[in-house]
């Protein structure tokens, strides 16, 4: 397995994070990626760079106001009387129906799903940074690779097609699953980061050449709190060809493997050429948002349950926070997961 980065995503150092109306610093730190690229060393598993594949992939999944907003709203914002080093969105729409906002306030709520995507200056070169490296990955596996890696941060899978949401700017999931379209009539995506992908969800949930299973945290009590419960199956051509299984919290290995196994099942069914892996490490039991409770070798299994399926597969990161052993579990899963 090769794996691919690109060291610009550690530009991207937010600053902000508002847990319960407490403001602390953000988890989404750039010391994460020197903590898997360890776990990598640990198996010399090799590492390249990533290449720039321009803005058509990145706009086949995402809006042209989104993309232009992530671009150059920062350098805007910073001009304004009074504003943050970071934007930070204190008004949201309820749409639709909804006008989108001429002022750049209006705008970052339109955008912005959330408090926990703050943009700095370098966000945006970073979320590219990201998405071409999981693209660079997906053209791995495109050309035969049997798997690959790709090293993302920021994530990606809370990003819809025209909003940030919870760490995510860029979908890197979806805008790998869309690169694979072009060689597979048929994808499928699983994640199984503690949280749901919400934005994985929305941008194909109207579609059926893309299945998305996800199985996370119940967000009854967990975020994102409004999406990943068990009844949204798709709709329209995509009815059937999603699939949410929510765990109650602190679930662990053998609960988290019975589930893998289900979405196994779905995912043969569903016959794709290729397999798109969202994978989340802060299902860990160490982790610090502390949903799941899975361990270091229940990783090693959920790598292997996966590989089983037999499909070309690209494994893109997503969530896992700073914890002693981020590394080990990153170790652990690619382990089960070679073949």
């Amino acid at each position: 397995m090769q794996a691919v980065y690109d060291h610009a995503q550690a530009a991207h150092a937010p600053e902000f994070f508002l847990v319960k109306g407490v403001t602390r610093p953000s988890t989404e730190q750039p010391e994460r990626a020197e903590r898997l690229l360890a776990g990598l060393a640990k198996l010399g598993v090799p590492i390249l760079s990533a290449d720039d594949f321009g803005l058509a992939p990145l706009a086949a999944v995402h809006t042209p106001e989104y993309l232009d907003f992530l671009k150059t709203a920062h350098k805007h914002w910073i001009a304004l009387d009074g504003a943050a080093g970071e934007i930070i969105p204190n008004v949201h729409p309820q749409r639709p129906p909804a006008t989108y906002p001429e002022s750049l306030v209006g705008r970052a709520g339109w955008h912005m799903a959330d408090t926990a995507c703050p943009i700095g200056p370098n966000t945006y070169a970073a979320a590219c940074a990201s998405a071409n490296s999981a693209l660079t990955a997906a053209a791995l596996v495109q050309d035969g690779a049997t798997s690959a890696y790709a090293l993302c941060r920021p994530p990606g899978h809370h990003a819809f097609a025209d909003m940030a949401g919870g760490f995510c700017f860029l979908n890197n999931t979806a805008i790998a699953a869309q690169f694979l379209r072009q060689r597979h009539d048929r994808v499928a995506v699983l994640d199984v980061d503690v949280h749901h992908g919400n934005g994985t969800q929305a941008i194909f949930y109207g579609r059926g050449d893309v299945l998305t299973v996800s199985l996370h945290a119940d967000p009854h009590a967990f975020y994102p709190f409004f999406w990943g419960h068990a009844s949204e199956r798709g709709e329209g051509e995509g009815e059937g060809t999603n699939l949410n299984l929510p765990l109650a919290l602190l679930s662990g290995d053998d609960t988290v493997l019975e589930a893998v196994e289900e979405a196994a099942q779905a995912i043969a069914a569903f016959a794709p050429g290729a397999l798109v892996v969202a994978l989340g490490l802060d299902a860990s039991e160490a982790d610090p948002l502390r949903g799941l409770s899975v361990t270091t070798n229940g990783f090693a299994r959920i790598g292997q349950a996966i590989a089983a399926l037999g499909l070309p597969t690209l494994y893109v990161q997503e969530g896992g926070y700073l914890s002693d052993i981020l590394g080990d579990n990153l170790a652990a899963f690619l382990s089960g997961a070679t073949r």
